[in-house]
């Protein structure tokens, strides 16, 4: 694509066109991708690696479609080097991966597994060498079961057991990494994880919730101050799933209804982190979380000054007021209830303009220096023609969001940089292999990786 062509899903015109280009993010702009070590590393007991609490989930029956599992995945353990050389030929700049917590310590604390250690170092030397920044996640949901089977982030413990991990890390790596991240998306995993059961480990309710959401708070400032003792330098961040909540109606019923659904999934692990404490008054129910699991002096730890917040948006949510719904009185109007078609393959409505106001949103908190988007991406099915993979949805998808992303940039959001979810398609948790949200398509009996067209636009557009 040329850098002044087009194309929009949105009915609004959001930037002109000969301003949609790469030059137009600035020279200082960060341009990467994003990956996941169980999604993609596979070698799942490889080299002493332990057993994570989605090694063990993903093997149990009927919790993964068409009882899929990761224990090869896309073989990145073998094929790391392929990979971001693939990265670097469609001329991003940097490599965004996580560490899995259980190849450093493969019972979650104690003896340190150097195997482990020494693939992050060839993966980390690789990116370096080949001129990727690497941007290292501490934690992408994958606990070491041994932790679970003492509560995992539901026992205070964990706060130990995680800054230990935090320390090994960040010691072994501090003169390579310079950019880190200390949780991905900690309403994802404590939210589907600890009270639907819908994730790893499968637990359910307010029980396991609160103090999860709790430890997990903790957790997030305390990493950060780790890495700052231990890394000279480092910018930090730490990043948030998030969504711009729209009520059904301007009723004030939906209109509460909405701002409870933000407090749960937009604001209740930002705020403690930025000195606000808990959404309390929108969400009531946390007060019995203060009362049994916030100790003397935890909500002055809750914080931490970060370089950076990560946003990590694929959809906007409408919601309407649901009063024999417990705790939140809301429930999310589907995209096929609103007679929305623009969806995509896991049904998420394409919504660019909640791209745009989410960011606005996050925007105004003044104590954020800055943002980067560290996630967005779709799953589409990709389709063969000619010898190539044409995902034109996916294309139009990307274009639509990155010109909403510039919107808000060029209205003083201080945006510093995209990720793009992701290089390779993987193992989509839950859903298994058939969501593909890769630029480059692996065929998963051969392993082979063929770069889709969404992936040369990239290219072309970072030239």
């Amino acid at each position: 694509m040329q850098e002044n062509q087009y194309i929009s899903l949105s009915p609004t015109t959001v930037v002109q066109e000969n301003t949609f280009s790469k030059e137009a993010f600035g020279k200082d702009f960060t341009w990467g991708i994003a990956m996941a070590a169980f999604q993609n590393e596979g070698a799942w007991d490889k080299d002493g690696k332990g057993e994570s609490i989605w090694d063990k989930f993903s093997h149990k029956k009927n919790k993964i479609k068409d009882q899929q599992n990761a224990k090869v995945a896309c073989d990145f353990y073998h094929r790391f080097e392929e990979d971001i050389l693939l990265a670097k030929s469609l001329n991003f700049n940097t490599f965004r991966f996580s560490i899995a917590w259980t190849r450093i310590l493969p019972h979650g604390t104690g003896k340190v597994n150097q195997t482990g250690l020494e693939f992050y170092h060839q993966v980390i030397d690789c990116c370096l060498e080949n001129g990727l920044e690497p941007y290292v996640t501490l934690y992408h949901w994958d606990l070491p079961q041994t932790l679970e089977d003492k509560g995992g982030w539901t026992n205070r413990d964990v706060i130990d057991w995680f800054s230990d991990y935090c320390e090994v890390v960040t010691r072994e790596f501090a003169t390579k990494v310079k950019h880190w991240l200390v949780l991905n998306e900690p309403a994802g995993f404590t939210g589907l994880g600890y009270m639907t059961g819908y994730h790893a480990p499968g637990r359910l309710g307010m029980r396991n919730f609160l103090p999860a959401v709790h430890h997990v708070a903790m957790c997030q400032a305390e990493g950060g101050r780790i890495i700052r003792k231990n890394v000279p330098e480092a910018v930090i961040g730490t990043t948030f799933s998030c969504s711009f909540i729209e009520p059904f109606t301007d009723s004030e019923n939906d209109k509460r209804a909405a701002k409870r659904i933000d407090a749960l999934l937009n604001r209740l692990f930002l705020e403690p982190t930025l000195g606000l404490g808990y959404p309390v008054h929108e969400l009531p129910f946390l007060q019995n979380m203060i009362k049994k699991y916030v100790h003397a002096g935890d909500m002055e730890k809750l914080a931490f000054d970060f370089d950076f917040i990560g946003v990590q948006n694929y959809f906007k949510l409408v919601v309407k007021s649901a009063f024999w719904i417990p705790y939140l009185k809301a429930l999310e109007v589907k995209p096929k209830t609103r007679k929305i078609d623009n969806v995509t393959d896991l049904g998420w409505e394409v919504s660019p303009d909640g791209m745009y106001n989410i960011l606005k949103q996050f925007g105004e908190y003044k104590d954020i220096k800055q943002i980067m988007v560290t996630e967005n991406g779709a799953a589409f099915k990709d389709e063969f023609l000619d010898g190539k993979i044409n995902d034109s949805e996916r294309v139009a998808f990307y274009q639509s969001y990155l010109q909403h992303i510039l919107k808000a940039k060029q209205e003083g959001v201080n945006i510093n940089g995209y990720l793009a979810w992701t290089l390779t398609d993987n193992f989509e948790w839950t859903e298994g292999y058939k969501p593909r949200f890769g630029l480059v398509h692996i065929d998963f009996k051969t392993q082979q990786r063929t770069v889709k067209e969404s992936g040369r636009w990239f290219e072309e557009f970072l030239k």
